[in-house]
């Protein structure tokens, strides 16, 4: 059995520590560099090297739009609560593409479903610019999400199909979407 299960493995370039990856890889970062944006943010990370202003300078100079100082919390919300829902739409797009989940599958669904509505309070009381990191990080995975459905991008990629691949990803996602969620009465 461990013979067949290694040669699958070969076989369809699909060995478990792959799926691992993103746990061991991405995650430390993503924690580092939250950590480190709001010392930087806080004045926590003092850097006497540097002759100009100071990064918590910078940063209380440097937002955009309706935040423009990034030490500083959104008092409007709009970061904390754009955070939620693009958190919410990736784990939706997961889910909507399952069919038939273990009852495992359901509960860490419902699980980050319930991550995700926490990290809003969460995000509303830290730095702006801790938000904006997690907003664009979050915007990336919802995009490479998106991005790795569309048929011509995966053979641009050279992506191998797959038996669930769909020829109109986007448009079944939007189906299953007005079924789960607009359909019911």
């Amino acid at each position: 059995m461990r013979r067949l299960v290694s040669e699958l493995y070969v076989r369809d370039n699909c060995h478990p520590f792959k799926a691992t990856v993103l746990v061991w890889i991405q995650l430390p970062m993503w924690i580092f560099m939250s950590v480190a944006l709001r010392n930087f943010s806080t004045g926590a990370a003092h850097s006497e090297v540097c002759a100009g202003p100071s990064v918590q300078e910078q940063l209380a100079s440097g937002g955009a739009l309706w935040f423009p100082d990034l030490t500083a919390l959104d008092s409007t919300w709009i970061l904390p609560v754009s955070l939620g829902v693009i958190n919410l739409l990736i784990v939706e797009i997961f889910a909507l593409q399952k069919s038939g989940m273990s009852r495992f599958q359901t509960y860490v669904t419902h699980f980050v479903r319930a991550v995700s509505v926490l990290m809003v309070p969460i995000a509303a009381t830290v730095p702006s610019s801790l938000v904006l990191y997690w907003v664009c990080s979050s915007l990336m995975g919802l995009s490479q999400n998106l991005l790795l459905r569309s048929p011509g991008f995966r053979q641009l990629c050279r992506i191998p199909p797959t038996k669930s691949d769909s020829d109109t990803p986007y448009k079944d996602l939007l189906a299953a979407f007005c079924v789960k969620f607009i359909s019911r009465k």
